[in-house]
This record gives structure tokens, sequence and C-alpha cells, in this order.
């Protein structure tokens, strides 16, 4: 695996899209633009909302944001990429691991041997269990998430004894899951329906010597990657305890130059969310294992899609078989969405597409070009100053964008102003940004051509005090969020706006530096003054009486 690769993203789910949505707001923001873009109405809502305090189906005070798409037939809710279908039940069982393996063994969907041990259960109870099973073996919390407490390859029981004490005492996991160790392949399935949408092995995390560069600056240059992807850039490989002492087991240290092309591993367990690299692999995984992840969340009622997460033994004397370690019913969809190796899989597509087939082909939203602002959105939900939220409706149709380079006496701000107001009147989305001192950028989007079109005269039509002496027209290739936007803050990305920051702070510093001469110069005329001389005295006296005081 290439340290400078980078997989291949949904043109209509880039970056560049999703920029404000991070970490577990990537998976609800990727199934909500995907209903929003079909024409359904989008919804967010704060917890103390209605709506959020009747979906009992979520649980109790799940946390972050509820979203609700509704058609002309029906509205289903979602709490990321789990929707209102998945019951209450299957995410009880797939929050608690022991049950998920009873679930499953009884369904027989092959599970590691293992059991689970509850809060009251004593530490020597776990360890006579470990010597029934043998080791080496897997502890982990019956209710965790993102790969947090779990400790695997436990050799012997020196190393389960302390990751009892890390796991139940440190990380106060009281109730916990001891299971057999399986060595191999790990992949995430996501399952929607009867069919695999999207799979992707999980490597853990790891760095390929180049023989220049030692460990410590490979894990800055894949980390340099990883910024550059948006479900990886908030999963970066931060330095512990963990790796150090996993790189020493191996025999390195962090000054070492490994050769090129050696894989050096960091760490055991596979959790993106720790450094781990998701690689695709829905074209090439075998179909007995997309089977084995089906039968998975079949085994529990009315668990309709979610995440399936699979290890292939590589042991010689079972290789080849696999088992199910794990059913996620809110699973995370950004190492699909965002693979740092292969092609992205459309998993909220897939959703959308089951809870609302009466939008099939309505919208081709893989070529859409608009979105919306993630961050604005749920500002009134943050600081409470709204229950809910409803997104502004997508423009359907076709698309027309004109960018237009507006030079003149056009930085005035009510000019902007107004520019907003006329867009939105005719049902036009887009901005104005200042670019430097004389000249603006204007994009204007809307499913009317003319009206686009027309908005090159509208700029010139402002007649209190900004004057246009020149437009120019330039293509556009960027997304269109819905609304109008002004922006006043120069573009530091651009030379002449850098430049024209200079200047500008030169102009100040000039300004201020007369000032500081002038006052300079009127001191030392007010010193120099006769009536400053002929009042010496009487100052003299007052400050005598004064300090008296």
């Amino acid at each position: 695996m290439k340290d400078n690769q980078l997989g291949i993203s949904l043109p209509h789910l880039n970056n560049d899209i999703v920029r404000n949505a991070r970490k577990t707001r990537l998976c609800a923001f990727s199934v909500a633009i995907e209903g929003w873009r079909r024409g359904l109405k989008l919804k967010w809502y704060t917890k103390d909302s209605e709506h959020f305090q009747n979906m009992i189906i979520f649980g109790v005070n799940p946390p972050g944001r509820l979203f609700s798409l509704t058609s002309e037939k029906q509205t289903h809710y979602f709490f990321r990429t789990r929707g209102d279908l998945v019951s209450s039940e299957a995410v009880e069982i797939g929050s608690e691991k022991d049950d998920t393996k009873i679930y499953l063994s009884k369904a027989g969907v092959p599970v590691p041997k293992g059991k689970g041990f509850e809060a009251d259960a004593t530490n020597e109870e776990i360890i006579e269990f470990a010597d029934i099973i043998g080791f080496p073996l897997v502890l982990k919390p019956t209710n965790a998430s993102l790969g947090n407490g779990v400790v695997t390859n436990i050799k012997n029981q020196e190393q389960l004894i302390k990751a009892i004490h890390y796991v139940r005492r440190e990380l106060e996991y009281e109730e916990v899951v001891l299971e057999q160790y399986v060595s191999g392949k790990e992949y995430r399935v996501y399952v929607v329906g009867d069919e695999v949408v999207a799979a992707y092995n999980r490597v853990p995390a790891n760095i390929m010597g180049d023989g220049e560069h030692t460990i410590e600056e490979l894990i800055d240059i894949k980390n340099a990657v990883r910024r550059k992807n948006a479900r990886l850039n908030s999963c970066l490989i931060h330095m512990d305890v963990e790796i150090l002492e996993f790189i020493q087991e191996a025999g390195y240290t962090l000054e070492s130059v490994p050769e090129k092309g050696k894989v050096i591993y960091l760490r055991e367990k596979t959790n993106v969310s720790s450094g781990g690299d998701p690689v695709d692999v829905t074209d090439t995984l075998p179909e007995e294992y997309k089977k084995i992840a089906i039968n998975a969340l079949k085994a529990v009622d009315n668990f309709p899609h979610g995440g399936v997460d699979i290890i292939v033994n590589d042991r010689s004397d079972v290789k080849g078989e696999a088992v199910v370690i794990e059913l996620n019913p809110t699973a995370q969809i950004g190492g699909a969405l965002f693979p740092i190796e292969g092609k992205a899989r459309d998993i909220p597509k897939a959703i959308v597409d089951y809870y609302f087939p009466e939008t099939k082909g309505r919208v081709d939203t893989t070529k859409s070009r608009v979105s919306f602002d993630l961050i604005n959105v749920l500002e009134p939900l943050e600081n409470r100053a709204a229950l809910e939220v409803e997104v502004a409706p997508a423009p359907i149709g076709e698309l027309y964008i004109r960018k237009y380079i507006v030079n003149g006496n056009v930085q005035r701000y009510n000019y902007h102003k107004w520019l907003k107001k006329q867009a939105l009147a005719q049902n036009l989305h887009g901005y104005v940004k200042s670019v430097v001192f004389d000249e603006i950028e204007v994009v204007v989007a809307g499913t009317d051509n003319k009206a686009v079109e027309d908005f090159k005269e509208v700029i010139k039509g402002y007649q209190q005090g900004s004057e246009v002496t020149r437009i120019k027209e330039e293509d556009y290739e960027g997304v269109i969020a819905v609304g109008f936007e002004i922006s006043e803050k120069y573009n530091t990305g651009n030379i002449k706006s850098v430049q024209h920051a200079l200047r500008r702070m030169d102009k100040d510093l000039q300004t201020y530096r007369k000032k500081k001469d002038r006052a300079e110069k009127d001191l030392k005329h007010i010193l120099n003054s006769t009536s400053w001389k002929v009042t010496e005295s009487v100052r003299k006296f007052g400050s005598k009486v004064k300090n008296k005081k």
C-alpha cells in the first residue's frame, strides 16, 4: 500500500462538499444531502423537540442530531446512518456484544468462541474462562464503540490480567466480552436489504519505508495524506504508548529507517478512528463472505441495514474461515465514502432508495452541484434558538451557473446586500466575495437560465455610490450552496488579494506614523510655548496641594 495515495471519491460527495461535516456528522450529512437533493423535505431536530422525544426507536437520549426526510407519501427519521426501520431491539442487540454473539450463534452465523461477563463478575471468573477456550484472546467492553477498550492478541494469563485491569478499572468498562482471537484480515461490510453495497478491508495503522525517512517522519508523511481525506483527516495516527510498545516488540524505534517497500504496522487493532486504513474490496470480496454478512443482519428481527464486521482467519488449520465479530446499527460509513485506496461506494444512495423507493431515478444526484452549509443549518439548534430547522429546498432540474468578476467602486457592503436581495428575489443562489480593493466575485445559479444571464445587468444597476467599470465572465466548476452568501474576507489564496492586504497594512502604518509625528510636534510646541512656561509655578503648586490631600 502506497503512503501517498488516495481513493477515488464520489463526484457528488467530495472533500469540498463535506468540508463542514466532520467525524460522525459526515455520516448524517451524507444521507441527509442525498435525500434533500432528490427533493425530499429535510429537517433537523434538537433532543428537546417533540419529534425527537417521540422517536423511542432511537433509544434514550442518543448523542448527536436527529433529522427527517419527507416525501409526498411518508416521513422517516434518521440518527446518523440509522433509520427508523431499524428496531430498538436491533439497536440494543447490536450495542451489546455478548447479546450479538448469542443471536448470531442461534442463527448459525459463525462467531468466535467467547462469553460475556456482567459488571458483578469477578476477574477470577474471566481468567478461569480463558483457560477453557485457550489463548490467544480478545477482551472488549460489551457496549463501547470505535474500538475503545478493545485489547487484542492476549497471549497469556499475565497479559490478560493486565488487560482486565486496563478495561475494567482504568477505563471503567465493567461489562466485558472475552473471546478467541482470530488472526486475519478484517472487513467492514455494509448491508442494505439483501445486498452488500460496500465492503472495505480495515488495515491497522501502518507506514511504508522508503529507505530515507525514520518511522517518526513516515508517520508525519502518512498523516499528511490522511489530512487530505474527508474521513481520515479526523483520524490521524497519534503517537502513544501503544504504538511505541508495538514497534519496539517488532525490533524498531522511532529513529529506525525502514527499507524501501517495508510495511511497518503500528497497532494491533484495525479501527479507522485509531489510524487504520480503509481499503475498498467491494468488487473482490468473495460471495460467501457477503452472504455471511447478509445473514448476520437477518439473524436479528427488523435490522434491514447496518455494518457487519468480519474477520477471515489466516491460521493454516482454519484458513479462509470467516467469523462475525460485531454488528453496527449506526455504522460509520466514512471509510466506504472516502477509502484510502480503491473506489468510494454510495451507501447514502442505497439507504435513501430503501426508505423512499418512489424517489428512485427522479433526480440524478451523481451530477448534482448543489449543497447546503451544515454549520449554518445547525447553528440555531446548537445555540438553543430553535428546536427544529427546515433546510431550504434544493433546486430541482438543470442548474445554470455564471461567475462574474466585477471591477470598479464595488466594495461597499450596502451594494453587496443589495445584490443578495436581488438574487433571492429571483430565486437564485450563490455568493458575492471581495477579491481585491477594486474587485469582487459574484456567482449566481438557478434553474432559470434567463434569470442567471440577466443578472449581469442587475450587477450594474445599483445607483447609490457604487460604480461598475468592467464585468468579466469566467467558468465556475465548484459547488453551489442554497441561499446567497456575502463574504467580506479577502481570498488569501489569491496573490492579488494578499498584495492588496499588504498595501492596505502599509497604508495604515503610514497613517499611524503621520499621526504619531503630528502628536509629537504638537507636544513639542506646547512645551516650548510661552503659556506653558508662565503657568509652570501654578502647576507645581497644584501638584503639592494634591499630594497633601
